[in-house]
């Protein structure tokens, strides 16, 4: 029986060809230790089998299988498990010495032939950076390694798989991936992904920094305002584009101040440290600084100690006479008004060019009443008054009173001139200075004797001009006349 057994052993691996394929299209893949399973398209009603032999690379048999009987040669014992019933076979504890070609014969007229590739499976994938801190257009290269037998490697980004252009390329069969010409868009992470027809890995994320600027430097002031009063608190604060953050220093007109860092405040402000302040950021990494456009800080002081001083104490109808507003602080700008309302210029009345003083060519009467010089710049303002009082006259002297009385009638007569301030009286009776310095000339009974020409002789003590008006008065004697007679005014 045995000699039998080998006879029909040594026919199916020395000369038989089967007539049909009865394994699949291959090859088979499998894993280093891993199993394999050869199954025909054979079923029990095929059956039964006069015998079955499995070879491997046609000339080492695995098995042969007749009549319930099994022939394993020893380097497969306990490797192996037949299924008699579909002429199948599973090939256990694979090795790399496994791959190659096997062959099953079913006798009389049936066969097959399928390859088996054996790998090695993937395990620890590691990504080797070149460097992982780049300056921005610098190159950086990725090593992906990863043990394991026939290796395909493809290169993820954050987002998407990595492909060649003209700034990547995938060398070293897939497992170098070069960048060239950085940009801090390629900053991001990046993994390989290995793997073989029985297995597969992935590395962990290496994260690729990039540092670029600094760019886009600017500033800015808090609050923003065209002018800053003195003693104001301002805030300035830099920025700029930059990996890593930028350092920064601060200029006025162009000097370097002592302060460093994003914010720089200036408090209670003075009017000396007005200027154009810049600052200016600088990359440690890329070794490059940017300076920003300057920020103009206008610093004006507070406008105080307004005041009106006029050229003479006493202001004299047709004198020449001038207003000065005197103030502090800076940039001072100067509106008049008189009486409340806009001053009205003209030949006789004019401001200087900077408002400073107001000039009175010819003072007129007109021209008394209250002006406001009101001073101010863009953070504060203040205002002085003055009134004027223009001295004039005595003008238009007159007399008022009758020019016809009866002896023992009272004598009333009022004199009324226009002056500033008030004229003084001087009553004379024909030449004769009488008695009494008021407006008002008063006797109680007239005799004969008061007839005549009266003067009256209003004076100003400011202006030191006089004028007179005259009256005659009659005295009649005797008794009043009646409501008929001419009494005069």
């Amino acid at each position: 029986m045995e000699a039998a057994f080998y006879l029909f052993l040594l026919g199916a691996i020395t000369g038989f060809t089967e007539a049909a394929g009865i394994l699949p299209d291959g090859p088979l893949n499998a894993p280093v230790g891993g199993s394999v399973m050869f199954t025909t398209s054979l079923t029990e009603a095929d059956g039964p089998f006069l015998g079955v032999t499995w070879s491997f690379n046609t000339t080492f048999f695995i098995i042969s299988y007749q009549s319930g009987s099994s022939l394993i040669p020893p380097a497969y014992q306990d490797r192996i498990t037949f299924f008699p019933s579909t002429a199948s076979l599973e090939l256990k504890y694979l090795t790399l010495d496994d791959g190659g070609e096997y062959s099953v014969t079913v006798f009389p007229d049936r066969g097959g032939r399928i390859k088996l590739d054996i790998y090695v499976p993937i395990f620890s994938v590691t990504v080797t950076p070149q460097s992982s801190d780049l300056v921005e257009f610098s190159s950086f290269s990725l090593t992906c390694s990863s043990s394991g037998s026939s290796l395909s490697f493809i290169w993820m980004n954050s987002s998407s798989e990595v492909t060649s252009s003209d700034r990547v390329q995938i060398t070293d069969g897939g497992s170098t991936l070069t960048v060239v010409d950085v940009t801090r868009y390629d900053e991001q992470s990046y993994r390989c992904r290995v793997f073989n027809p029985v297995s597969e890995g992935i590395s962990d994320p290496v994260n690729i920094l990039v540092s670029y600027g600094p760019e886009n430097t600017k500033m800015s002031a808090s609050p923003s305002q065209e002018f800053y009063e003195e003693g104001s608190d301002i805030s300035l604060s830099c920025s700029a584009d930059s990996r890593p953050s930028a350092q920064f220093t601060w200029f006025v007109n162009g000097t370097k101040l002592p302060d460093s860092g994003p914010e720089l405040t200036l408090r209670n402000i003075q009017f000396s440290q007005r200027g154009d302040y810049s600052c200016q950021a600088f990359n440690s990494r890329t070794l490059t600084n940017e300076t920003s456009p300057s920020v103009s800080i206008s610093v004006l002081q507070k406008i105080s100690g307004v005041s009106i001083k006029a050229s003479t104490e006493q202001f004299i109808e047709g004198s020449s006479v001038t207003l000065t507003c005197e103030a502090s602080g800076s940039s001072p700008s100067r509106t008049w008004k008189k009486d409340g309302s806009d001053l009205n210029l003209s030949e006789d009345v004019t401001l200087s060019e900077d408002n400073t003083v107001l000039t009175f060519k010819a003072v007129k009467k007109e021209n008394s009443g209250e002006y406001v010089c009101l001073v101010s710049n863009p953070v504060s303002s203040s205002e002085a008054k003055f009134t004027i009082v223009v001295n004039y006259g005595p003008a238009n002297v007159q007399i008022e009173g009758k020019d016809l009385i009866n002896e023992n009638d009272q004598i009333k007569l009022i004199c009324s001139a226009e002056s500033t301030p008030s004229a003084t009286f001087t009553w004379r009776l024909n030449g004769s200075e009488i008695t009494g310095s008021s407006a008002e000339f008063l006797k109680e009974k007239a005799q004969s004797s008061d007839s005549g020409t009266y003067t009256c002789e209003a004076k100003n003590i400011i202006t030191e001009k006089q004028s007179t008006a005259e009256h005659e008065l009659h005295v009649q004697p005797g008794e009043k006349m009646s409501s008929g007679t001419d009494e005069g005014k």
